[in-house]
């Protein structure tokens, strides 16, 4: 069994952030996306793991090397973003004659992984949404296996979305059939889908199954990441008491984060060697090293080692950057 991880979008609906960061390496409830589906895995007993970079891939590589020593990973760069197809085509040899599970790496699922992998059939989350045109759609035959996928279409006549993890049984079935479409070049909106691929090997005969997937976030934009963070806040919250403040439930705190004079909460995250002082921080992330300063925040996120001090709104600050009105507060004191 081996898992394949996608992780070489550009992450351009989370800008600033990714300017600097990897999608899959911002922070939600206290650790980078990519290490909650990592954590999973580990659990489940997957230990070889295939991940497709791309943009910035080397700081993945550094990343889930260090946390992740006892873990097998193999590497393989997308050199072209030519669809979800293609990388996983581009990633054919570490995996050729293994059963697989597929996981974007950009989202959070609300499933049991350890009963998808016991299937005895090819499988593919699935979940109703409102609008299925930004999506691959199933249909269905009676018995329940699946008659036929579509990807993205513009008068969708299911709702019943993939809503991006796949069990597939024999992955050199699945190597052949994107071997075809690629060398056929067929595409959908211009890239090479796995959601054709698929396809091709239900008419070759493969079946497949579905499963349901409760929980399904998609971290691909800011107030879907807080979404997220609300989401895994609620699984994880601990009671915390820090002597001088306020915690309110649920949120996390790094033990090494430093809270003084604050409100933390509801659905706060403050990630390892944060610095919080004399603020109001609820319903935000704040990242790695951030420092946050006589400030309120709400619906917010602060990206790595970035600065905000006495500021009163909502907020999304990329890494490294500063946001300093420190003079202004202390000026709007003393006119108290």
């Amino acid at each position: 069994m081996r898992a394949v991880i996608p992780v070489a979008g550009i992450g351009s609906r989370m800008r600033p952030h990714t300017f600097t960061t990897p999608k899959v390496l911002l922070n939600v409830a206290g650790k980078p996306i990519l290490a909650h589906i990592l954590d999973e895995l580990s659990y489940i007993g997957i230990k070889d793991i295939t991940i497709i970079t791309g943009q910035m891939g080397d700081r993945i590589i550094d990343f889930v090397k260090r946390r992740y020593p006892d873990l097998n990973f193999e590497f393989v760069n997308q050199d072209e973003t030519l669809g979800l197809g293609h990388a996983i085509w581009t990633a054919r040899e570490t995996y050729r004659n293994e059963e697989l599970v597929i996981i974007l790496g950009d989202t959070i699922f609300d499933v049991n992984l350890k009963q998808v992998i016991a299937l005895q059939q090819s499988s593919l989350g699935v979940k109703p949404v409102e609008d299925p045109r930004r999506f691959g759609v199933v249909f269905l035959n009676e018995d329940g296996t699946v008659k036929k996928l579509i990807e993205k279409p513009s008068e969708p006549e299911s709702n019943l979305a993939i809503v991006g993890i796949y069990f597939i049984k024999e992955s050199s079935k699945l190597v052949s059939a994107l071997e075809e479409i690629i060398k056929k070049n067929v595409r959908t909106k211009n890239e090479f889908q796995l959601t054709d691929a698929l396809q091709l090997m239900i008419e070759q005969g493969e079946k497949f199954t579905t499963f349901n997937v409760e929980g399904w976030y998609d971290c691909g934009k800011p107030e879907a990441l807080l979404e997220t963070n609300r989401f895994l806040l609620e699984k994880i919250a601990k009671d915390l008491t820090i002597e001088g403040s306020v915690v309110i439930q649920p949120s996390y705190i790094s033990k090494n984060a430093t809270i003084e004079h604050s409100v933390i909460g509801p659905y706060a995250s403050i990630a390892d060697d944060a610095v919080v002082k004399d603020s109001i921080v609820r319903d935000s992330i704040i990242s790695y090293g951030a420092d946050v300063e006589n400030t309120m925040l709400d619906e917010s996120i602060v990206g790595n080692e970035a600065l905000v001090n006495g500021v009163f709104q909502k907020l999304n600050v990329g890494e490294s950057s500063s946001i300093d009105y420190s003079r202004n507060f202390e000026k709007d004191k003393q006119i108290i």
